[in-house]
């Protein structure tokens, strides 16, 4: 609607929505039901399963292959003696490939355009709302503006809603903002200029669970216009771009497709000119026999597959790839944005820092696990002897509504039910052997002052053993200490002087810096029971007890990881809905910037024109206090300037972001629904190391893709330089078609499937990331595939011509077009020639394929031994090659004869040159 119901009043907010503290009507929520619709989250611009299938068939490397099955076809329309049943095979084992790339690639895209229905999920199913003056529970879908809802500890909010009554009422926000503190609601208004949703602590979120107390507030927003609304709009307008190995792949595509019309078109126009004789119908054969050698048919499957193993090798480093071509891109990524609420930090507040007794103790151990211990200045401290720090711990199990119980996932050995600040100081009390059923057992609470944002402070009244009472306090130490007159201290209750104030001031100035978050506790005896135990009359003349410091560590991995990130050339930068302070301690910590570093807000993005945040981006590695909108606005302006941006996330704030970057990471654990849907990698450990081991994989898999697209176009190559030029020079096909498809898919397949799981190339994490926009095809790669197919087809066709002279006497420029190859003489020659030069195409490419294992070294400087895949690759493709020339039944399909081992003598010596092309020579300058 529009309205900042934050910064107004409750009767404000009644008369605007022309409701009142008694609710709606039965007759009014309907009508409002038809103005406003249901409460409900909406699909826009949804794709139908049948054109995201249809979508598989655009890509240019599948076009490519839909005319080779045209061209197969064709040939086996208009070939005669055999030639039918070779086009029909073709264009059967083309189409299996064509089919199987588009299966696989619709059910990975139908999979990714899940995200609206887990954003559905999410939203809560069942409301209380007062109508007709009555309280009553509906489908939250019929919630309406107006309606007054009811809020209790467990629910989910079913609306966006201003509060207008709150008894210690508080609210999970982290799906919604990424802050792991439970925010508590208010019913004051706010005077705040552009606030954040963490801000607006007298809102309630559609989404968002309440974690203690109760309260009323009247639904403002329903629907799309909830901020879970606006948000399930960034996602559904969100468009995932085009990975780098896909753009490769579509460039390839294209100058493959240029190549093969060009060939086609010279061969024919070359035939017709030169007049051999030939029908048309011949010459158009040749052409499309040129063409179809062109055509890399084993490519797109290769890349498939090869993706397919990296998902699987990914898995076991706790990575799950739902989007195939997203492995590769992971290797590209030139920046990590992440959120630090449970990604750079665990997402359990952890006390760190306790001041008691006139001392500073440190705890170590981290989120709601028993290890831990405490220290006074390095020295172990024992807190159970110490009557002191043991009355502190006490203090924050008894004023609290919290609860610890055994973590049955096994992930820690406690999870908190309730408020995660009150669950860290029961973790940091059972650490010290101080066990909540202990202190229960000694105390029995009779009532309590429940917390509130504007006191920021709770008491609970206790009754011990003896029947004394006590009221124990905790609050913000600015809030508390003021009411507290004496202090324990030496064991001794004595006046709090001013100096004293002072200096537990500055100590928890000291904490505040370090980001940690500081309560202060304090309790006071009371000798008899005070009416409606009234908060004035109970909140003073306190004794001050300490000060304990609590904050959401790092995880471990992450000081590593960022290094690691650095290294490699990738910048890393947090992306967080929380305050400043958290943000810069934290990032400092973790080594993301110096001490003093740039620390950029939503609040200061807003007054940002546009080029000036578009400057900002380039040097600030640190957001704090972001809505949604603004990490989609980073996320966008760092992609605009070619960037390869990877945004990891787990709440449901991060969700446009994660969709909208090159590489949306999300987390398996924690992560929300819709997060995961709107992802690309899912992390199974929720650990930011992961994504530099699934980065190192990316580029890993990224390697290996060129060594086989090189090996793959070095090959073809080979085929177009010896079909041309042997049709040319007037001579028959020196390779059938058969055997052309053969080598594609077979002889070439399985060792570019070995090459695609080849053991990395030495250094693959010290060099920068791969330059974005630059093309797999650079100058280095088409060198190496043009010089590596010419040494490659002067062995092929030195091969066939030795054979055709050898066999039947054929001399250049003397019997060339004058030889009638149908006559029993020169077609054994030619059957002998092809099947030598069948024989020689294999050789060259099972000895020039160790060539291609790296790119920055020549074979003899490589570890032959550790690629067992490529050995077992060459030896399968050795056996099938000889079984075709030398097994009866299949040599009339493949068109071969037996070769003798003078042959073999001749194939061998000219094709040991591709055993030592060196590609960091052929490379040169596009070494990284």
């Amino acid at each position: 609607m529009g309205t900042n119901w934050y910064s107004n009043d409750t009767d404000y907010v009644l008369d605007n929505l022309d409701t009142s503290l008694d609710g709606l009507s039965s007759e009014e929520a309907e009508a409002r039901l038809e103005k406003y619709g249901h409460n409900e989250l909406i699909e826009t611009g949804k794709i139908s399963p049948i054109r995201m299938f249809a979508h598989q068939f655009t890509d240019p490397m599948v076009i490519i292959l839909l005319i080779a099955i045209v061209i197969s076809l064709l040939t086996s329309v208009l070939a005669h003696g055999g030639g039918e049943e070779h086009g029909l095979i073709d264009a059967i084992v083309i189409s299996a490939i064509v089919i199987f790339n588009a299966i696989f690639g619709f059910v990975q895209e139908y999979r990714s355009e899940q995200a609206l229905e887990a954003l559905k999920s999410m939203a809560a199913p069942r409301a209380r709302v007062k109508r007709d003056g009555l309280w009553k529970e509906i489908d939250s879908r019929y919630v309406v503006p107006g309606d007054l809802m009811n809020l209790e500890a467990g629910d989910k909010v079913p609306a966006d809603g201003r509060v207008v009554y709150a008894v210690g009422l508080g609210s999970d926000e982290a799906a919604l903002t990424g802050e792991s503190v439970s925010v508590r609601k208010v019913e004051d208004t706010i005077h705040l200029d552009g606030p954040s949703v963490g801000d607006m602590k007298n809102m309630v979120f559609q989404g968002t669970v309440i974690v203690a107390g109760k309260g009323h507030a009247i639904a403002t927003e329903t629907g799309m216009d909830t901020k879970f609304g606006q948000i399930a709009d960034m996602v559904q307008q969100s468009k995932k771009d085009m990975t780098p190995l896909q753009h490769d792949l579509e460039d390839l595509g294209k100058k493959l497709g240029v190549l093969v019309i060009a060939l086609c078109v010279i061969v024919f126009a070359a035939e017709l000119i030169r007049d051999t004789g030939d029908s048309p119908i011949e010459m158009l054969l040749a052409a499309i026999a040129l063409a179809v050698s062109a055509i890399p048919e084993g490519l797109p499957a290769v890349v498939t597959i090869t993706l397919a193993i990296g998902v699987q090798q990914m898995v076991a480093r706790n990575a799950i790839v739902r989007r195939l071509p997203s492995v590769e891109t992971l290797g590209s990524t030139t920046i990590i944005c992440s959120d630090k609420t449970g990604t750079i930090t665990k997402s359990e507040m952890t006390v760190q820092s306790m001041f008691v007794n006139g001392m500073t103790l440190s705890v170590t151990g981290v989120g709601y696990n028993k290890e831990g211990e405490f220290f006074r200045a390095s020295k172990k401290f024992d807190v159970s002897e110490d009557e002191h720090a043991t009355l502190l711990l006490k203090i924050g199990q008894l004023c609290g509504n919290s609860l610890l119980q055994n973590d049955t996932s096994g992930a820690a050995d406690w999870m908190i039910v309730g408020d995660p600040t009150e669950g860290a100081l029961l973790v940091a009390a059972e650490k010290a052997g101080i066990t909540y059923d202990a202190t229960w057992e000694e105390y029995k609470e009779i009532s309590e002052i429940s917390f509130d944002s504007a006191r920021k402070r709770m008491t609970s009244i206790c009754r011990n053993k003896e029947g004394e009472l006590f009221a124990f306090s905790k609050g913000a130490p600015e809030v508390l200490l003021p009411l507290c007159n004496h202090i324990y201290e030496n064991g001794q209750i004595r006046p709090l002087r001013e100096g004293e104030r002072e200096g537990i001031i500055e100590i928890n100035a000291g904490f505040a810096e370090n980001a940690l978050r500081v309560l202060a506790f304090a309790y006071r005896p009371i000798e008899a029971e005070i009416p409606d135990w009234e908060p004035e009359k109970v909140e003073r003349d306190l004794i001050f007890v300490g000060l304990i410091g609590m904050i959401d560590p790092p995880r471990d991995e992450v000081y590593d990881a960022i290094d690691k990130c650095k290294k490699a050339g990738i910048r890393p930068i947090m992306i967080t809905g929380d305050h400043e302070l958290t943000a810069r301690a934290i990032s400092v910590d973790v080594g993301l910037i110096e001490r003093g570093g740039e620390v950029i807000t939503g609040a200061m993005i807003d007054k940002m024109d546009e080029a000036t945040f578009r400057q900002s981006v380039d040097h600030c590695d640190v957001y704090a206090r972001v809505a949604p909108r603004h990490k989609l606005q980073i996320v966008e302006a760092l992609k605009d300037k070619g960037e390869v941006v990877a945004m990891t996330g787990d709440g449901v704030n991060d969700a446009p972001a994660v969709k909208t970057a090159n590489v949306g990471i999300s987390m398996g654990i924690r992560g929300a629904d819709v997060t995961r849907e709107a992802s690309d990698v899912i992390l199974t450990d929720d650990n930011f190391a992961t994504i530099v081991d699934a980065v190192e994989k990316g580029r890993e898999i990224y390697s290996n893709i060129r060594k086989f697209v090189r090996f793959l176009l070095a090959a073809n190559f080979d085929e177009i330089f010896l079909i041309f030029t042997i049709i040319m020079i007037g001579l028959p096909l020196p390779i059938t078609a058969i055997q052309i498809l053969w080598l594609n898919l077979a002889t070439d397949g399985f060792p570019a499937l070995a090459l695609g799981v080849d053991p990395p190339e030495e250094g693959v994490m010290t060099r920068p990331p791969r330059e974005p926009g630059k093309k797999m095809m650079d100058r280095g790669m088409i060198s190496f595939v043009v010089i590596a197919g010419f040494i490659a087809f002067l062995a092929s066709a030195f091969v066939f011509l030795w054979s055709l002279n050898t066999y039947g006497g054929w001399i250049p420029g003397v019997n060339g077009p004058l030889v009638d190859w149908d006559t029993p003489t020169w077609d054994y020659a030619l059957k002998h020639a092809r099947t030598a030069a069948f024989a020689g195409v294999v050789t060259f490419e099972l000895l020039f394929v160790w060539n291609c294992r790296d790119e920055y070294h020549p074979v003899w400087r490589t570890h032959i031994t550790q690629s067992r895949a490529l050995i077992g690759a060459v030896i399968l493709s050795i056996v099938l090659t000889l079984a075709t020339i030398y097994v009866p039944f299949m040599q009339p399909l493949f068109q071969t004869m037996p070769l003798n081992p003078i042959d073999w003598v001749i194939i061998i010596t000219t094709c040991l040159p591709g055993l030592f092309i060196p590609p960091h020579i052929i490379f040169g300058h596009d070494k990284e």
